[in-house]
């Protein structure tokens, strides 16, 4: 079964850095995609970043070149870097496996992990 835990999320002042990890286990990516979608209180989860098994990434306009995604095959885990964080990042951050579309849109097979809290304060 696949299995993804989250983990570096944590309270920061605006202008601050975190970094998130995600460790993956019975998940390979080799023809997949692993994501990161977050999900603030009263608003809808939303698609933040993305890589592909050929190492392309994509990003949402409001994270591009804030926020950078990335992998370490050896340790099974896939990372999000997020720097000059402002109030409004403020979510509970979600790491998904999947295909196809689904590291975009959160729907069709994709697997998630339990989150964690990322809090950024003005």
């Amino acid at each position: 079964q696949v299995k993804l835990v989250e983990s570096g999320g944590g309270s920061v002042q605006a202008g601050g850095s975190l970094r998130l990890s995600c460790s993956c286990s019975g998940y390979t990516y080799s023809r997949d995609c692993m994501g990161w979608f977050r999900q603030a209180p009263g608003k809808e989860r939303e698609s933040v970043a993305r890589i592909y098994a050929d190492g392309n990434t994509y990003y949402s306009d409001s994270v591009k070149g804030r926020f950078t995604i990335s992998r370490d095959n050896a340790k099974n885990t896939v990372y999000l870097q997020i720097n000059s964080l402002k109030p409004e990042d403020t979510a509970i951050y979600y790491c998904a496996a999947g295909e196809g579309d689904s590291c975009r849109t959160g729907a069709g097979r994709v697997y998630w992990g339990q989150g964690t809290q990322v809090t950024v304060s003005s």
